[in-house]
């Protein structure tokens, strides 16, 4: 969701065991989007249910927030941004290596600072262009490939990967351009563009012969599709609970914890094996991260949004 407000101090443990959390929910999501997969539901069915679930939790929760955004077609591009962001990563780590796609959604310090620029009018820094070199350099160690010229990206999965990134980068700049609206008309821009951007992505292929509609209604992908979305939704909530209480680096930080939780799972569930490669360049790519969220703690500024628009 977005920030709750001033941040506060107390309960620093429990603050950081809810970051922990939800980063561990996000980085295992793309087992259950896989086993979805398996019994003939997309992920971005499945993104779009479990949104659509969220999105009227979140309705009833707080029925002021529908007023609050659609008196603010501004933050319609939110919703864009935020549906776009948890479609691709979704799609990306259901198709491809996991630990390459999130990797290559964790390019924002390079969309980020361009997109701060152009939206925010925010000063390009030599240190700013420091970290982009770093995070390209990460990319294009993560990308190469022996015998194929440039470092590009090579698969859907790829290109999932960075326009998730740049998108997640996107709904960062616009919840700071936004930061008077309300929180739950912010909040609810980002559950409702989870929902609408992936269901429209979906009977658009679908129609297309692309991907497949979903399958009969049976207990097995109902019943794991709403527990998928509790668990997003419970990790959102945790989200809440621990950005509101420590310093938005500091969560930043912990966050990329998704990485580590992302990988090992990947490996015992999933049977990847990590390149060295993969590890150098997820290093670099991963410094120009921390590097960018330690300038961000230099100043106050709200909390940025994690792909399933939690702030972060």
């Amino acid at each position: 969701m977005s920030p709750t407000g001033p941040q506060r101090t107390e309960a620093p443990l429990a603050a950081l065991s809810c970051l922990l959390f939800n980063a561990l929910v996000w980085g295992v999501s793309w087992w259950p989007f896989r086993q979805l997969n398996a019994m003939g539901l997309h992920s971005l069915w499945a993104t779009g249910f479990a949104f659509a679930l969220s999105t009227v939790l979140v309705s009833l929760w707080r029925p002021s927030a529908w007023p609050a955004l659609l008196h603010r077609p501004h933050l319609f591009w939110m919703v864009a941004a935020a549906g776009i962001t948890n479609a691709a990563f979704n799609w990306g780590v259901m198709i491809g290596e996991v630990v390459r796609v999130v990797l290559l959604f964790y390019l924002m310090p390079v969309w980020s600072l361009l997109l701060a620029r152009w939206l925010l009018r925010e000063p390009i820094t030599g240190a700013a262009l420091a970290r982009i070199g770093l995070a390209i350099g990460g990319a294009a160690i993560v990308l190469w490939q022996p015998g194929t010229g440039m470092p590009l990206p090579g698969s859907l999965a790829d290109w999932l990967g960075i326009v998730g990134g740049a998108s997640f980068a996107l709904v960062n700049v616009l919840v700071r351009r936004h930061r008077d609206d309300p929180d739950e008309a912010r909040a609810l821009a980002m559950f409702v563009g989870g929902f609408v951007v992936a269901t429209a992505m979906a009977a658009s292929l679908a129609s297309l012969g692309t991907i497949d509609f979903p399958p009969a209604p049976a207990w097995a992908w109902i019943g794991g599709n709403v527990a998928l979305a509790a668990a997003l939704l419970a990790g959102n909530f945790a989200l809440q609970y621990g950005a509101a209480r420590l310093p938005a680096a500091v969560t930043a930080i912990v966050m990329l914890s998704e990485v580590p939780f992302a990988a090992l799972s990947s490996v015992g569930l999933g049977g990847e094996t990590l390149a060295a490669r993969t590890i150098v360049g997820g290093l670099l790519i991963l410094g120009a991260t921390l590097l960018a969220s330690l300038q961000a703690g230099a100043a106050p500024e709200p909390a940025h949004a994690h792909p399933s628009g939690d702030p972060q």
